[in-house]
C-alpha cells in the first residue's frame, strides 16, 4: 500500500514553491510528522511532514524544482513493501556494508541549524554542539566558520574551490590567488525582495523628510522603570515600543500615512498593522505586528522578541508576513546614522531609525549633550502630501521628546 505525499495548499498570493532540501532519500524509512523536504516560497520556508509511517519510495520532484499546489512530491510505501530502485541495482551495497549506525550518530538539527549548515557547506560531525545535550546551535556553526576562516587564511592558494551554497555548487575560480570571484544563485526570498524593491521606486512617487528626536526622556523613563517593567512583563523595556505607539498616535492624527493606493483609489484603513523590519539569514523580513492600537508595552515588546526568534529560526508564518499597514525600519542596530527607507508596496510610508549619538544641542540659550537620533519617513508623494508627511514626523517627534502624550493623547 502507497500513500501520496503531495505539496500542501499554498498561503493566499503564493503561486508556486522551490523544492529547498529533502531530508530523506528513496529506501529511508520514514515516521509520521517527520519533515520529509522543505519547501522555499516568496517569504517562509514550509515544511513537509510525511503522512504515515513507512519507506520513502519514488521521489518526483528534485532539489530546485517548482512545485504547485497539489504536486505530487514522493511516495511512501508500506514498511517491508519498497524494493531498491533498478537503475541502482548494479551499484547496491552488501546489507553488512550498509549498517544503520553511522546514521544514529548523526548530530541532530533543527531546521534552522540544518539549512545554515547545508548552506554554508558545512559537515554537522565536524561541529561540537554547545547546547543542551550537545546539540548544534546556530552560534556553534557559526564560531566554527570563524575558527575555519581563520585557521585558512594563511593557507596556500588552490586552483578551484567549490562551495556549496543552498541547493546549488558554486565554483570560484582563483586565478594565482588573486581577484576571486563566485556566482550565487538568489534565494526565493532574496529575489522578491529584490522584485518589490525595484516594484516600489517604479510604481510609487518615493520622497523622504528628515527630522531629529532627543530620546532623553526615553532614557530617563526607560532607566527609571525597567526592572519592574522587565519583572512585570518578562521581558525588556526597549526603545522599539515608543516608537511603534508613538507612530500610531501619529497615524490616527494623519489616516492618509496609514492608508495604500489601489489603482485609481485610496484606501484608508481604519486599523494599525505595524511592519517591523527583521534581518534574519535568509535576508531581510517585515512581521506585523497587528493591531498595535491595542496592544500595552509590554506586549509590544514580547511581540517584536518573538518576531526576532522566529526570523532566525525561520519559523515565521506566512500570516505573520502578510499585510501591514506601515512599517518601521531600526537601521540603528546596525550602526547607521542616517538613511532614506524604501516603501514595502502597497503601504504608503515607512519609518526609519538611527542609532542614537551623543551630540550638542542647544536648550534655553545653552549648549547641553543630548542622545539624539535622526528620525527618516519615506512616503508615496503621489497621495500624502509634504505638508502632511512632516507633521506626522513632528508628532513622533514631540511624543517621544515628550512621552506623557502618550498617556493624554495630545
Amino acid at each position: 500500500m502507497s500513500t501520496k505525499v503531495n505539496v500542501p495548499a499554498l498561503p493566499e498570493s503564493v503561486a508556486d514553491a522551490t523544492i529547498l532540501t529533502w531530508h530523506k532519500k528513496p529506501g529511508d524509512p520514514v515516521a509520521r510528522d517527520e519533515n520529509l523536504v522543505d519547501l522555499e516560497t516568496d517569504k517562509v520556508v514550509l515544511e513537509v511532514p510525511a503522512p504515515t509511517d513507512g519507506v520513502l519510495g519514488q521521489v518526483s520532484a528534485n532539489t530546485g524544482d517548482t512545485v504547485q499546489a497539489g504536486d505530487l512530491l514522493a511516495v511512501i510505501e508500506a514498511a517491508g513493501a519498497v524494493q531498491a530502485p533498478p537503475k541502482r541495482a548494479s551499484a547496491a551495497v552488501p546489507p553488512a556494508a550498509a549498517p544503520a549506525e553511522p546514521a544514529a550518530g548523526e548530530p541532530v538539527l533543527t531546521p534552522a541549524v540544518r539549512r545554515l549548515v547545508k548552506e554554508m557547506g558545512v559537515d554537522p560531525r565536524e561541529i561540537k554542539g554547545k547546547g543542551k545535550d550537545g546539540r548544534i546551535l546556530k552560534s556553534d556553526v557559526m564560531a566554527y566558520l570563524d575558527k575555519r576562516e581563520a585557521e585558512t587564511a594563511g593557507a596556500p592558494d588552490k586552483d578551484i574551490a567549490a562551495i556549496e551554497v543552498g541547493e546549488a555548487d558554486i565554483t570560484q575560480n582563483v586565478v594565482s590567488g588573486e581577484r576571486p570571484e563566485q556566482r550565487v544563485p538568489m534565494t526565493r526570498l532574496r529575489s522578491r525582495i529584490a522584485e518589490r524593491l525595484l516594484q516600489a521606486q517604479q510604481n510609487a512617487a518615493i520622497l523622504t523628510t528628515f527630522n531629529e528626536v532627543n530620546l532623553k526622556a526615553v532614557n530617563e523613563l526607560r532607566a527609571r522603570y525597567k526592572d519592574s517593567f522587565e519583572k512585570q512583563h518578562e521581558v525588556r523595556l526597549g526603545f522599539m515600543s515608543f516608537f511603534v505607539k508613538a507612530a500610531v498616535e501619529g497615524l490616527k492624527k494623519f489616516p492618509v500615512v496609514n492608508a495604500s493606493v489601489d489603482g485609481q483609489d485610496i484606501v484608508y484603513h481604519g486599523y494599525y498593522d505595524i511592519g517591523i523590519a527583521v534581518g534574519s539569514p535568509r535576508g531581510l523580513v517585515v512581521p506585523i505586528l497587528r493591531d498595535a492600537d491595542q496592544l500595552g508595552f509590554g506586549e509590544v515588546e514580547k511581540s517584536i522578541r518573538e518576531f526576532g526568534k522566529k526570523a532566525n529560526d525561520g519559523s515565521l508564518t506566512y500570516e505573520e508576513l502578510t499585510g501591514g499597514t506601515f512599517t518601521i525600519s531600526n537601521g540603528g542596530v546596525f550602526g547607521s546614522m542616517l538613511s532614506t527607507p524604501i516603501l514595502n508596496p502597497p503601504q504608503s510610508a515607512i519609518l526609519g531609525m538611527h542609532s542614537i549619538q551623543q551630540r550638542p544641542v542647544v536648550e534655553d540659550g545653552e549648549i547641553v549633550i543630548r542622545p539624539m537620533m535622526y528620525l527618516a519617513l519615506s512616503y508615496d508623494h503621489r497621495i500624502i502630501d509634504g505638508r502632511e508627511a512632516v507633521q506626522f514626523l513632528v508628532t513622533i517627534k514631540n511624543i517621544l521628546e515628550d512621552p506623557a502624550r502618550l498617556l493624554l493623547q495630545v
